[in-house]
């Protein structure tokens, strides 16, 4: 497998027309009393930030049931018409009488928590109890109806969230195929980047970094395997959480790998991101959000990691001026020149990894799935997708699937000794070792490269890469990435990667950066990035 397959997720773009299901809507629903010229009036709001559309709520200013209207109403003008991003797969049928509900409760004097009333959008292999279904994006789910509440989902809605619906996805989180594409699933074609829509959403979160970016929701929930949140955040400009692994519960998710796999928050601000990791963690009782302090950054040691910056001289330039800001806020500089993994065959043995878990982990998972769904195990769903191969495999193969297939059970002795192996060299031996050696606090470089286009010939096909998030991703560890700039209306991000359960020191310092640089920017929807008069310049014969 190639270093970037398991670095970043993947798929491409196709729509399938069949009767519709929980999970095909091709409208929104809408208010039955609200006309559109009274929903007009609150056309603005979606585009504030979560903690603001918090406190908004909690004033009076604006209703739930008009604040998830409003979304509703941007989701059929951007996502299924307009620039047509598909980030959004399935809208919750109930998701107004839910925001009703919490107006009711809060003209009673009762707040259910600090999300009361918000609407939010899970990554459609994340379940919830509402009617929808949860699919991973694949047509052999479609009918995934399980009627339960995955841990985080049940957390949100305790602290007052809306679950407005789910987002597209690269298909099984893109582990299915070496050759696929970024944020294409069967059931929702391809998504777009909302800054310029023909460059890569990257995934395989990227349903839930364009919809956060599009203001098509207060915030939105993405999972990680490696890369799958930092990437999509980084790619669509926005802010992306991947805690440490075991802080927010796998339970009722449709998993990859048990080591590795986690949902984290992906929202506009770090308080926003903070505020819904504090309501999704089910093994921490800490308060994300007032652990949060603009002035952290003042006395730490920052371990700059400069083996990681890529080749791409903008990215590097961005990169140099947030360290100066860094600096500015009375932080220390240490340079961290070179690091490699520690392990002869790295690659191979994460792979291999993933590899057994995957097959172990989705057998389980879909053993348990409703009777309706045939595909019972990962030998089902390669049948399945060689059955309906003119949908599933119209534009790459299961090369990942049939090879998972073949692996024997994670009782074997080569599946613990590639496990142990790659969680020395990304932990003792990586980052716990970075920290100890160069005695920092904390480590920073880019969040990855500047994505390419769309490409259903050939793929994902990426530039140089940049960041270190894999060591975060394969050790289990936090990793936060921050807006630091554009390029060319294309944003860049900074990663804050820490040690295990470093959680609440990590957002907290990437809250720093961000209070005192403010990068982040809304997207100009450019159909490519030749729109943009100055580029157009330059390409242009004089």
């Amino acid at each position: 497998m190639k270093k970037l397959s398991l670095i970043c997720c993947v798929s491409i773009a196709v729509l399938i027309g069949c009767t519709e299901t929980p999970t095909q809507q091709t409208s929104a629903p809408s208010s039955n009393d609200a006309t559109q010229s009274e929903t007009d009036k609150f056309s603005e709001w979606p585009l504030k930030s979560l903690p603001e559309v918090s406190q908004a709520l909690a004033n009076g200013e604006i209703s739930s049931e008009n604040l998830t209207q409003a979304y509703i109403n941007r989701i059929n003008r951007l996502d299924r018409a307009g620039p047509t991003l598909q980030s959004v797969l399935t809208l919750n049928p109930d998701a107004l009488a839910e925001a009703k509900r919490m107006d009711e409760m809060l003209a009673d004097g009762n707040i259910a928590g600090p999300l009361h009333g918000v609407p939010v959008l899970l990554k459609d292999n994340i379940e919830s109890k509402d009617n929808m279904a949860t699919t991973a994006g694949a047509l052999a789910l479609q009918y995934n109806v399980t009627g339960r509440d995955s841990p985080l989902a049940a957390g949100l809605r305790d602290a007052g969230a809306i679950i407005l619906g789910k987002t597209n996805l690269s298909q099984w989180a893109n582990f299915r195929s070496n050759n696929s594409m970024s944020g294409w699933s069967a059931l929702g074609g391809q998504v777009k980047n909302p800054q310029i829509l023909d460059r890569n959403p990257c995934g395989s979160s990227s349903g839930s970094g364009a919809a956060a970016a599009a203001s098509l929701a207060a915030g939105t929930v993405g999972t990680e395997t490696n890369g799958s949140i930092i990437c999509p955040s980084t790619a669509n400009g926005i802010v992306g959480f991947k805690p440490t692994v075991g802080l927010v519960s796998q339970e009722y998710i449709i998993p990859i790998s048990n080591t590795q796999d986690t949902a984290g928050p992906m929202t506009k601000t770090v308080r926003g991101a903070a505020m819904m990791l504090s309501a999704m963690a089910t093994s921490s009782d800490t308060d994300f959000a007032v652990s949060l302090n603009s002035d952290s950054l003042s006395g730490a040691r920052i371990g700059v990691m400069r083996f990681a910056q890529g080749s791409n001289p903008h990215i590097i330039a961005k990169f140099n001026a947030a360290i100066e800001d860094i600096e500015a806020k009375g932080a220390e500089i240490i340079e961290i020149e070179d690091f490699s993994p520690d392990a002869e065959n790295f690659w191979g043995d994460a792979y291999t990894v993933l590899k057994y878990e995957f097959k172990d982990t989705l057998n389980t998972y879909l053993a348990e799935t409703p009777d309706v769904i045939t595909s019972r195990s990962l030998e089902n769903l390669i049948a399945y997708n060689l059955e309906h191969s003119e949908i599933e495999l119209a534009l790459f193969d299961q090369s990942i699937f049939d090879e998972s297939q073949a692996m024997g059970p994670v009782s074997e002795a080569d599946y613990s000794r590639a496990r142990e192996t790659v969680l020395a060299a990304t932990r003792q031996n990586g980052i716990d070792k970075l920290l100890s050696d160069n005695a920092v606090d904390l480590l920073i470089a880019p969040s990855g490269p500047i994505p390419g286009q769309i490409d259903a010939i050939n793929g994902d096909v990426w530039p140089d890469w940049a960041g270190a998030g894999y060591l975060a991703a394969i050790a289990g560890y936090p990793n936060l990435t921050v807006p630091m700039g554009q390029v060319h209306n294309m944003s860049t991000g900074l990663s804050f990667i820490g040690g295990k359960d470093m959680d609440a020191e990590i957002l907290s310092y990437g809250y720093a950066y961000e209070q005192a640089t403010g990068h982040r920017t809304d997207p100009l929807y450019l159909e490519t990035a030749e729109k943009d008069p100055k580029i157009a310049a330059a390409m242009a014969r004089k």
